[in-house]
């Protein structure tokens, strides 16, 4: 009333229809000028007052954050998957629109002249209804998003935390750890054929400090996989003989009787998480946590951060089609790069993995924060269909902050356990444990085997090293590389890209094109 009586004492005379909407269209971007403009001095100070205070707070934070785009793309990705943060931006969000539609509306209320006809009375209600459209649109376009992302936060990263893991404590995400380690599985299923097969499998394991990762990959035709001990696996499936089935298969098995041989039957995909064990005491890391997509999957998210360029030196078949992927420098679709992974005509299975090696690093190359907060809508649509983890939601921000060290100081090295530095048929894990002991820049883990080196009595393990280390002296005193020596072509090394040879790490600038 105290408004109303100021605006009436003294008010100017109401303006004509068509000011009256000029004057309400001006309080879209300017909200509150009506007011004023109609003398309701307190409202439309207050109004205006406000609405400036938020735009300048809004200018000095993007200023801040302007001084390092990385820094504030990485900001708003840590934001957009925290719980709290989307809840609490799409309340703003919500009520600000609101409150501004409503300075819209009355603008036009207190503007508008008294005994105009129905017709005029129409046509300035249409013209109010639009002027709402630009603040309408855009609220709901943020608040679409907002929830799409807290739907696919939810859905793919599990709310609470590992209660056989250490609380999370956001000033130290890594309880300490100057690594973490993360396994990479890549599932392949279809309907002409039964089960799923994890035939991608490559250990992630990142420096916490500086982002130097090592890529471990493991061959989907390993055979004789340990399994820990005293686990129902190893009951099943116990020593000398072992598994009988390649490491493809662990998953599988699993998965068809998890209540039976699942390490942890209560895990969201005890298969997964059996899985990340069983690598995880095979290379010697512990491995915190495991991410799954399904390789139909990726091409949906490779579609979704618009390709990813990719140099093709040799022309690379594929499909029973005759499909071809031909040389050149080329931004390659999901289809497409799919296939650049997956192809092995021509090829084999330690090829194929040298290329999967090089698309991460093509991917964490190219893919930029914006490029995410850009396509969020099918990345969330095309991640919630195909990945599945058991990240928990409390470390999702410290991973974001992770893969951006990773991707801008880290240098990116892989580990391939493939020959000829390993012996898919017949594995010497305990040599595999060093390897990547080694690669990692960590003490190499006990093993079954190590015993028997200690008590001096040699294993067959140890006589297939001592053949393979004289091999690669042979090698050496014959001028051959060990490319040669192993396949006996006269090619000095691979033509894979980012096929590794030898039992060090390599940089993978140095195998990818």
């Amino acid at each position: 009333m105290a408004a109303e009586d100021e605006q009436r004492d003294g008010a100017p005379a109401r303006p004509s229809t068509g000011r009256a909407l000029l004057w309400t269209a001006a309080s879209v971007p300017l909200p509150g000028l009506a007011h004023l403009r109609m003398r309701y001095r307190l409202g439309g100070t207050v109004i205006l007052g406000v609405y400036l205070s938020a735009i300048l707070a809004v200018l000095v934070w993007g200023w801040r954050l302007g001084a390092d785009e990385a820094g504030a793309m990485t900001v708003l990705a840590r934001m957009a998957l925290q719980d709290q943060w989307l809840l609490g931006a799409m309340g703003v969000v919500f009520a600000v629109a609101v409150l501004w539609l409503t300075v819209i509306v009355h603008s036009w209320v207190i503007t508008r002249p008294p005994g105009t006809s129905r017709g005029a009375q129409a046509l300035g209600a249409v013209v109010v209804v639009l002027l709402c459209v630009p603040v309408a649109v855009p609220s709901a376009l943020a608040l679409h998003g907002g929830y799409t992302a807290f739907q696919t936060l939810n859905n793919v990263f599990h709310a609470e935390d590992d209660p056989l893991q250490p609380p999370h404590d956001s000033a130290d995400p890594w309880n300490g750890q100057d690594r973490v380690n993360v396994l990479l599985i890549g599932s392949d299923s279809a309907d002409n054929r039964y089960g799923v097969r994890t035939d991608t499998m490559m250990v992630a394991s990142m420096d916490t400090h500086t982002g130097d990762t090592v890529l471990v990959g493991l061959p989907r035709n390993m055979e004789n996989a340990r399994f820990p001990e005293d686990s129902a696996l190893a009951e099943r499936y116990p020593e000398p003989y072992g598994f009988d089935l390649l490491l493809n298969d662990v998953y599988q098995t699993v998965a068809e009787e998890p209540e039976e041989l699942a390490v942890n039957p209560d895990a969201a995909d005890p298969a997964a998480d059996t899985l990340k064990r069983v690598i995880g005491h095979n290379v010697g890391l512990e491995i915190g946590y495991y991410a799954m997509v399904d390789m139909m999957g990726f091409r949906d998210l490779i579609d979704a951060i618009g390709g990813v360029e990719v140099l093709i030196e040799e022309p690379i078949p594929y499909g029973v089609r005759g499909g071809v992927l031909e040389p050149g420098r080329r931004v390659l679709n999901g289809h497409d790069a799919l296939w650049y992974g997956r192809s092995r005509v021509n090829s084999d299975d330690y090829g194929r993995m040298g290329r999967q090696g090089c698309l991460i690093k093509y991917v964490a190359e190219q893919v930029e924060p914006t490029t995410i907060l850009t396509s969020y809508r099918r990345l969330a649509g095309a991640t919630e269909r195909t990945l599945s983890t058991d990240i928990p939601q409390t470390k999702v921000p410290a991973f974001v902050e992770l893969a951006d060290l990773v991707t801008d100081e880290g240098n990116l090295e892989t580990l391939q356990l493939s020959p000829p530095q390993v012996n898919t048929a017949n594995p010497d894990w305990d040599a595999v444990r060093s390897l990547v002991a080694q690669a990692v820049g960590a003490e190499p883990a006990s093993g079954e085997g190590l015993a028997e080196e200690a008590s001096g009595a040699p294993s067959e393990e140890a006589d297939d090293g001592l053949a393979e280390e004289t091999s690669e002296e042979a090698a050496e005193d014959d001028g051959l590389t060990e490319w040669q020596e192993y396949t006996g072509l006269d090619e000095e090394e691979p033509a894979d890209p980012g096929r590794q040879v030898g039992e060090e790490a390599t940089d993978l600038n140095a195998l990818c094109p």
